[in-house]
C-alpha cells in the first residue's frame, strides 16, 4: 500500500468552505482555515473534526456519479472510527456495522470510517470488495462453484490459510483485514451477524427448489474515501439493495451465477434462438422473485421503477439548491425496462467532484505488497 502525500491546500480549502457553507454557516470559517494551515505546516496533513468527516462522507455519496440512490444522501449514518489501531477492532467494527447497519432487515444507510492515509503512513485496508460476500472455488473440470466474481480473492484468502468447512454456491467469505505494516488477517463472519434471503416465488412453487439465495446488506468495503484531500482506505459504506443488482447482475451476468438457462428451463421456454426473448421472460420473473422474497423477509429493498423516479426527485431538489447533479448514464439507467423508467430519457454531465468514494487496486497487488512473511510478502 503506498503512502500519501500532503494535502492539496486547494482542495482543503474548497472542502472547508464548501462544508461552512451548507453545514455550519456561522462566520469561523477563517480561524478554521488557519488552524489546517498550520497543521498542514507542521505536520503535512491535518485532522478533520468529526463533524468534517460526517458531512463530507454524505457529500461523497451526494456526488457519486454511478448511484442511482442519492436522494437519501443526507440520512448516512457516520461512524468515526479512526482510533482504532489493531485489525481484530476494525473486524470487530466492521461486524457491528453489519449489524446495524441491517438493523433487523430495515436497512440503515452507513459508512464506518477509520484511520486515514497520512504522509509516509498508511491506513488500513479490508482486502473484500464487499464486507459480505460469496466464495468462488475452481474446480477440477475448470468451473467455478459459487461467484465466479470473487474466485481470485477466494484464492487469495486461502492461501492465507481460510479452510472453509464446505464449498458450496453461498459459501459467505471471511473478512481480510490489512493493518499499516502488517500481515493481512483473516476474520470468519458470525453467522447470526450475515442476513440471507432465500429466493422464492409468487406464483412458480419450484422457484425454492433452486436453491437460491441473496445476503441483505450490500455494503461496500475496498473503495477509497477521499475528504478535503484526506484519503481513508477503509470506509466501508451501504445502503440498500436494487432489485436489479441481484436479480439482473449477480445473479443473471454470464460471468456471475448465469441463471437464466435454469430458470428458463424449468419455465418451459425453448431457448435454441433468441427471438423467442427466453432470456427477458426468466429475468423478469427472477426479479419477481427477488422482490417478493425480499418483502416477505422484512427486509428493505427499491425497486428499479421507483429509484428512477427517486433520482428525479433528487435532481430536481439539487436543481433548487443550485446545483448540477453529475451522473453516468450507464449506471443510473438499470438493466432491465431502462427505456420505461424517467432516468433512461435524459443526458447527465459526468464530472467526478470531491469529496468521492474511488477505486483502489485490489490489497493483495502491485505496491500493496509489504515484507512481512506471509505468502503474499515474499
Amino acid at each position: 500500500m503506498s503512502t500519501t502525500a500532503c494535502p492539496d491546500w486547494d482542495v482543503v480549502k474548497r472542502f472547508l468552505e464548501l462544508y461552512w457553507a451548507e453545514a455550519v454557516p456561522t462566520g469561523q470559517l477563517a480561524r478554521r482555515l488557519e488552524e489546517v494551515r498550520a497543521e498542514l505546516a507542521h505536520y503535512g496533513t491535518y485532522r478533520q473534526t468529526t463533524e468534517e468527516i460526517a458531512y463530507g462522507a454524505k457529500l461523497a455519496w451526494r456526488n457519486n456519479t454511478r448511484c442511482i440512490g442519492r436522494l437519501h444522501w443526507r440520512s448516512l449514518e457516520v461512524r468515526d472510527l479512526r482510533h482504532l489501531v489493531s485489525a481484530d477492532e476494525v473486524f470487530e467494527a466492521c461486524v457491528a456495522h453489519i449489524r446495524l447497519a441491517t438493523n433487523g432487515g430495515k436497512i440503515k444507510p452507513m459508512i464506518s470510517v477509520f484511520a486515514p492515509c497520512q504522509v509516509g503512513f498508511v491506513g488500513p485496508r479490508i482486502w473484500n470488495s464487499q464486507l459480505i460476500r460469496y466464495a468462488g472455488f475452481r474446480q477440477s473440470d475448470g468451473s467455478i462453484l459459487g461467484d465466479p466474481k470473487n474466485e481470485e480473492l477466494t484464492c487469495a484468502i486461502q492461501e492465507l490459510g481460510w479452510a472453509p468447512t464446505t464449498e458450496g454456491p453461498f459459501t459467505v467469505l471471511p473478512l481480510v483485514v490489512q493493518m499499516p505494516g502488517e500481515c493481512p488477517r483473516v476474520f470468519e463472519l458470525p453467522r447470526d451477524a450475515v442476513h440471507e434471503v432465500a429466493i422464492r416465488h409468487p406464483t412458480y412453487d419450484w422457484f425454492i427448489d433452486l436453491k437460491l439465495k441473496w445476503h441483505a446488506l450490500p455494503a461496500v468495503s475496498d473503495m477509497g474515501l477521499e475528504i478535503g484531500g484526506v484519503t481513508y482506505p477503509a470506509a466501508p459504506f451501504n445502503g440498500w439493495y436494487m432489485n436489479t443488482e441481484i436479480a439482473a447482475r449477480n445473479l443473471s451476468d454470464t460471468y456471475r451465477y448465469n441463471v437464466l438457462p435454469m430458470i428458463a428451463r424449468r419455465m418451459g421456454l425453448k431457448m435454441k434462438s433468441d427471438r423467442g426473448l427466453w432470456k427477458d421472460r426468466a429475468i423478469v420473473e427472477l426479479n419477481v422473485a427477488i422482490l417478493h422474497s425480499f418483502a416477505d423477509s422484512g427486509v428493505t429493498m427499491v425497486d428499479h421503477h421507483t429509484a428512477a423516479r427517486q433520482f428525479i426527485t433528487h435532481i430536481e431538489r439539487e436543481e433548487r439548491e443550485g446545483r448540477v447533479t453529475q451522473a453516468d448514464w450507464s449506471w443510473i439507467v438499470p438493466p432491465l425496462s431502462g427505456s420505461c423508467t424517467p432516468v433512461f430519457h435524459r443526458t447527465y454531465q459526468n464530472q467526478e467532484l470531491t469529496p468521492r468514494f474511488f477505486y483502489q487496486p485490489a490489497a493483495w497487488r502491485g505496491d500493496s505488497r509489504g515484507k512481512c512473511g506471509c505468502p503474499f510478502h515474499q
